[in-house]
């Protein structure tokens, strides 16, 4: 079994910064892809980056500039460093990844989610 969890959400004014973790526990070798996601009150979850294994990174235009996926693979942990936080970035935060278990699956896992507000 592998789980994602996630850590570093918070409140925040515009303008400030975070730092989200995705860590994956459990029968975990690796992790090959990587994606954040985010969803508001009343909105539809939406992709906010994502990274292939090949490591082909893709931002959404809302985000471009002011966020940085990174991901360390000796840890199997997945980071959000989001800068110049804006109201409009406030939603709960999803991680997502493809993962190699340590019997030879691969799955794709997602994260309990974490709370970003950004008000001032």
């Amino acid at each position: 079994q592998v789980q994602l969890v996630e850590s570093g959400g918070g409140s925040v004014q515009p303008g400030g910064s975070l730092r989200l973790s995705c860590a994956a526990r459990g029968d975990v070798f690796s992790i090959n892809t990587m994606g954040w996601y985010r969803q508001a009150p009343g909105k539809q979850r939406e992709l906010v980056v994502s990274v292939t294994g090949g490591g082909t990174t893709t931002y959404a235009d809302s985000v471009k500039g002011r966020f940085t996926i990174s991901k360390d693979n000796i840890k199997n942990t997945g980071y959000l460093q989001m800068s110049s936080l804006k109201p409009e970035d406030t939603a709960a935060y999803y991680c997502n990844a493809g993962c190699y278990t340590l019997d030879g699956r691969y799955l794709e896992v997602w994260g309990q989610g974490t709370l970003v507000t950004v008000s001032s």
